[in-house]
């Protein structure tokens, strides 16, 4: 009886020592769709099926697009006899195994949503005190993205509950990309690289260009207010550990202009790029911004560097992100509701980045500038850059040097 006591204390003590969060996964921002924004807790399997089709019908898979996140609200009121976690029979009747196998026979990935504490932020069934059970569970059902909340979570420690699923990730042999949603209120960026793969730095986004929404003791904040509380955390992002500026608003309600701000904003910020949108009701010019290959590319660059904001006025902001192969992307962004004309001389403010110490090099006789959402090359950067700018847009440059 001692020897087996001994045994088992070495294992639990071996998992413990060894617990690791899945490696070699999100090495670039994950690409993905979200129920939340559109459909709240309104969920059932025949939106999954169709959100998979409408990703391979529209060229989303193509574009770089793979996880299918199904948010809150998918279980029953009560976990079962056996205290599993039990898929709601009317919204799920065949069980989240099959929609996730119909999920995976499109080449696609599936993500699962699940909370820290008692109940999630929607009432239903958490995985305190069930972390080991129900990621058994999340592995047999054959899920690659775990979504994890932060509601109902009183007396817990942040660091040690997430430690706590990501071990028990760790134990069920699946490879599961690990998304902390604790909304940054204990500075996950600070602690959060071994655990997670990527972590929310503010409480939820609304589809608005600037606005902060109260709901009590919460704030719900729109595309700049979220911009601007979190952007100096530049330094805690890279390949597989990213911060998570939350699911996009883009075709939610925002002009066409400010959708093309959004995502090249969470483009150069290599925040995960979650469509929260209704894919199969989208207007052309939606599906032409969240497809555009070229601002995709920025978000995917292998070297993983988020923008820094260079230049700032209350008309015009001016984000730059370093890129692979010494290019750059750079954003002019009209902050006014009224047109900008654009004169700009690249040397009078030279480019330098002060974290990665890199920099505009004088070396090259100058560089090429594509303009990534008109698909184009618009001259070198030995001349001025003359534009016009629409309010709320942006004008999103990719620099090369011309050797």
């Amino acid at each position: 009886m001692r020897k087996l006591v001994l045994l088992l204390i070495m294992i639990v003590f071996s998992i413990c020592v060894n617990a690791q969060k899945a490696e070699n996964l999100a090495l670039t921002p994950p690409m993905g769709w979200n129920s939340w924004n559109t459909f709240g807790t309104d969920i059932n399997e025949q939106l999954v099926m169709q959100t998979a089709d409408a990703f391979v019908e529209l060229g989303l898979k193509e574009a770089g697009y793979e996880y299918i996140v199904l948010d809150d609200g998918w279980m029953a009121k009560e976990r079962d006899e056996n205290n599993n976690l039990v898929p709601d029979p009317k919204k799920f009747p065949g069980g989240i195994k099959s929609i996730v196998d119909y999920v995976h026979s499109k080449g696609l990935k599936f993500g699962l949503y699940e909370c820290a504490g008692n109940q999630t932020c929607a009432g239903y069934p958490g995985s305190r005190g069930f972390e080991y059970q129900d990621a058994k569970l999340f592995a047999e059902w054959g899920i690659d993205f775990l979504k994890y909340d932060w509601c109902n979570t009183e007396n817990l420690n942040a660091k040690g509950a997430y430690e706590t699923m990501r071990d028990a990730l760790h134990a069920s042999k699946q490879p599961i990309v690990f998304s902390i949603c604790e909304w940054g209120d204990n500075e996950p960026w600070k602690w959060a690289k071994d655990i997670g793969h990527l972590w929310r730095v503010t409480g939820d986004i609304t589809n608005c260009w600037d606005c902060e929404v109260g709901h009590g003791n919460w704030s719900s904040r729109g595309i700049w207010p979220i911009i601007n509380l979190r952007k100096d955390l530049r330094k805690f992002a890279g390949p597989g550990h990213w911060n998570d500026l939350d699911m996009m608003e883009v075709g939610n309600g925002m002009t066409d202009s400010e959708d093309r701000v959004h995502f090249a904003m969470w483009s150069l910020l290599t925040s995960p790029l979650i469509l929260g949108n209704d894919l199969r009701s989208m207007s052309n010019e939606t599906l032409k911004t969240i497809e555009n290959k070229n601002v995709i590319a920025v978000n995917q660059d292998v070297l993983g560097i988020q923008a820094y904001c260079h230049l700032k006025s209350p008309e015009l902001e001016i984000w730059v992100k370093p890129l692979a192969n010494e290019e750059w992307a750079v954003a002019f962004i009209n902050m006014s509701n009224d047109e900008l004309l654009l004169s700009y001389d690249w040397w009078k403010h030279p480019i330098n980045d002060q974290l990665t110490h890199k920099q505009l090099e004088k070396k090259y006789k100058s560089y090429s500038m594509y303009d990534l959402y008109a698909s184009k090359n618009i001259g070198l950067t030995n001349k001025n850059l003359e534009s016009k700018i629409k309010g709320h847009d942006v004008l999103l440059l990719k620099l090369s040097p011309q050797k």
